[in-house]
């Protein structure tokens, strides 16, 4: 399964490294990601892939939402077939 996560926040180091570890230690790949800089704010967008994940995806949110606090940042994870569905033109 593939699931959209966002991450937007203050602009600091460390942001993609510590998401990307939270993500590897759950063995979550990340298939595509873009980010940017917007006004200071970090915003960026992440593909990932679920499949050998060693959690599922309401464990994953509960745990991000720890993230998110320890980070600073807002981080929230979507089912790709639900995104896609809400994003259609």
């Amino acid at each position: 399964m593939n699931a959209i996560v966002t991450v937007v926040g203050r602009d600091k180091v460390g942001i993609i490294a510590g998401i990307s570890a939270f993500l590897a230690k759950h063995s979550i790949n990340i298939a595509d990601i873009t980010q940017t800089i917007l006004s200071g704010n970090f915003v960026m967008m992440m593909m990932v892939n679920l499949d050998a994940a060693d959690i599922t995806i309401d464990e994953l949110r509960t745990e991000l939402a720890q993230q998110s606090r320890e980070m600073q940042v807002e981080i929230n994870i979507m089912n790709e077939k639900v995104f896609t569905a809400m994003h259609r033109v």
